[in-house]
């Protein structure tokens, strides 16, 4: 059985509350933005080394493009490797939507006493829902309990006292700490010995990138050859793939840029099931992230009420006036 994510599971339709297109003089479909504009408004799914801290990774990256910003979305420590996107200068504030995503990690624990594998696959079974950790001393966030949820856990491998096994849980789980107590479960200890993150949100390890790509990839750009960036360099809009979305007419963009709540009004398609105070991607017909925001009420209300609040705004993406002129952006 394929083991998900909670946003993995989730299936969602897409419902129509009035049928509309989007006139092709504004804005662009993200896959054909230049790929200049995609260096100041990407995100790199890269898979960071051991050794450096993620944001010497962050800053390393921000060097080759000679970017003025950067950000990563969620810190590994430095001997830990994986899923670390990567956001680029003006996508920069996208990653503050992964931070809470859930994320994914394979584990190499080491058992410190011999303990019968019937009794480990077992006591393993019990770390699936909610667990209760303490942070570690050093840690970025405040030292008390607090719970975490277990998505999944399973054991891939077992060979004498090491265990490989793969986990998916709730943003702000610490793996080494899990280890720890799993540990004093089974009334013995144990260590990390590796982990690496498999899943960040909808980032996975199955098209990451190293930094080695990334570095070559833009070295033959400078020398005219695109293809290679093109495939690292992802729109921004990848990082709200797994959020529930609300497509509105073109004439409400430019209002919404402003940082104005949106009304059911300006709403032309959504995705069903979205609950009040849920957080929701706010896009244009032709995809383009344009801002996120809260939902105001559910879905079914958007879908059958003409007047009203649908959404409230609290960060803009698109650049304002972006539908407000008859100037199309570049293509590829």
């Amino acid at each position: 059985m394929e083991e998900l994510l909670p946003f993995e599971k989730i299936k969602r339709k897409v419902l129509i509350k009035k049928e509309s297109g989007s006139d092709p003089a504004f804005g662009c479909v993200p896959k054909n933005r230049l790929l200049e504009t995609s260096l100041k408004y990407g995100i790199i799914n890269l898979n960071k080394p051991s050794g450096p801290t993620s944001h010497q990774i962050t800053d390393y990256v921000k060097k080759i493009f000679g970017s003025s910003k950067a950000g990563h979305s969620g810190t590994l420590d430095p001997k830990v490797t994986g899923v670390l996107p990567i956001a680029l200068d003006n996508a920069t504030r996208i990653v503050q939507v992964l931070l809470n995503a859930g994320k994914e990690y394979v584990a190499l624990m080491k058992i410190h006493d011999d303990v019968p594998e019937d009794k480990v696959r077992k006591e393993f079974k019990k770390l699936v829902g909610t667990i209760t950790q303490l942070p570690p001393v050093r840690s970025a966030v405040k030292r008390q309990h607090r719970q975490r949820n277990i998505y999944y856990c399973s054991i891939l491998d077992i060979n004498e006292r090491l265990v490989l096994f793969r986990v998916g849980c709730q943003a702000g789980t610490y793996i080494r700490k899990l280890i720890h107590d799993f540990g004093l479960q089974l009334n013995s200890r144990a260590h990390m010995v590796q982990l690496v993150r498999t899943k960040a949100g909808p980032f996975k390890d199955i098209d990451w990138v190293s930094l080695q790509d990334v570095r070559d990839a833009f070295e033959f750009y400078k020398e005219g050859k695109k293809d290679a960036l093109k495939k690292i360099i992802r729109p921004v809009e990848d990082a709200v793939s797994h959020l529930p979305k609300v497509w509105i007419f073109d004439s409400a963009i430019n209002t919404v840029c402003h940082g104005s709540s949106l009304g059911v009004q300006g709403i032309a398609k959504l995705n069903d099931n979205i609950q009040p105070n849920e957080l929701v991607a706010i896009m244009s017909l032709k995809d383009e992230l344009v801002a996120m925001a809260h939902a105001a009420v559910s879905s079914d209300e958007m879908v059958s009420s003409d007047i009203g609040l649908a959404t409230t705004v609290f960060k803009v993406f698109m650049e304002r006036n972006t539908y407000a002129s008859k100037k199309v952006e570049g293509k590829e």
